[in-house]
């Protein structure tokens, strides 16, 4: 992300110093908490979208820097509860706050952060941006609940997996793509554009990240893991819809029955090797990746262009 990295290199820093101050709380226990998750912060790859989404239309200003405040607020909350809902010890390497502070104070920690990202954007009259982004709260909610209903019937669809992943994984960067651009633009025929590119850019990113289930690099969650949460992702449903009976059914009696046996889950991950789930999935990751790439090329900013480029290169490409 070295390109990306350079063209925003000044604007970075400028996120780096507001988001810092949209965090802090004058509760001692609070800010403590906030500083943790502020040093642990990822890649920053949601505010890089909504940065180039708004250089790529027009001036960055102080409205998209808001945006994308709001957007990492909106994306660390969601993992803070994600990780209370999956009673997940760990996350990028690190405790999580469930962890070392348990539900309860996770929970607030969470509501705290949507909390100060509505208020960011309701304090600067920010109302148009606000309503693209609370879609997009919305959209995760219902993606999260509609996959925990089809995991436990055993949803076999292909159409609902994309359906889920649309609304769990792509809205919110979708949303970022639209409403960074909304912020230099303030055109909704650019903004809806951007909203098309950045929902198929999260499809392909969480295509990926289904792909490291199978996978034996070191990705932050055990390989297998989907399966043993009844999660049926891409490579699955296909081999599923696409093998003879009796392994079908060798592979939903696992799924329901025996998804914490190890040996049985290695089974299943290599019944999909075999069958071709894995080159399916890549398939259809890199044809919504080229997807995305063919928007970006109707827009003449070539410079933020090719930085955007290699941030959606860089969500199928990634090793982690």
């Amino acid at each position: 992300m070295k390109l990306s990295q350079a063209i925003l290199h000044d604007e970075l820093a400028e996120f780096e110093k507001k988001f810092k101050e949209a965090v802090k709380s004058q509760v001692p226990l609070l800010d403590r908490i906030m500083r943790f998750i502020v040093n642990r912060k990822g890649k920053q790859l949601r505010p890089m979208f909504v940065l180039l989404s708004a250089k790529l239309c027009g001036p960055i200003n102080e409205s998209t820097y808001r945006t994308a405040s709001l957007v990492e607020l909106l994306h660390t909350a969601s993992l803070v509860h994600d990780d209370v809902v999956d009673e997940s010890l760990e996350r990028r390497g690190f405790f999580s706050t469930y962890a070392l502070w348990k539900s309860k104070v996770s929970v607030l920690v969470g509501d705290y952060l949507l909390a100060k990202g509505l208020l960011l954007s309701l304090g600067h009259d920010d109302f148009r941006i606000l309503q693209i982004l609370t879609n997009a709260v919305k959209s995760m909610s219902e993606g999260e609940l509609l996959q925990m209903a089809k995991s436990r019937s055993l949803n076999l669809q292909e159409d609902i997996y994309f359906e889920i992943i649309r609304n769990k994984t792509a809205s919110l960067l979708a949303s970022a793509c639209s409403a960074g651009a909304w912020s230099s633009s303030h055109d909704e025929t650019i903004a809806e554009k951007m909203r098309l590119f950045g929902e198929k850019v999260g499809i392909a990113f969480q295509i990926k990240d289904d792909l490291f289930d199978y996978g034996n690099e070191s990705v932050g969650k055990p390989t297998g893991n989907d399966i043993k949460e009844k999660k049926l992702t891409l490579p699955l449903i296909y081999t599923i819809n696409n093998t003879d009976k009796t392994t079908r059914r060798r592979l939903i009696y696992t799924i329901k029955n025996n998804n914490r046996d190890p040996v049985k889950v290695r089974e299943v991950i290599n019944t999909v090797k075999e069958t071709g789930g894995i080159g399916y999935a890549e398939k259809k990751m890199l044809q919504y990746r080229d997807e995305a790439l063919a928007i970006l090329n109707e827009f003449d900013n070539i410079e933020v262009r090719n930085g955007l480029e290699e941030l959606v290169r860089f969500t199928t490409d990634r090793k982690f």
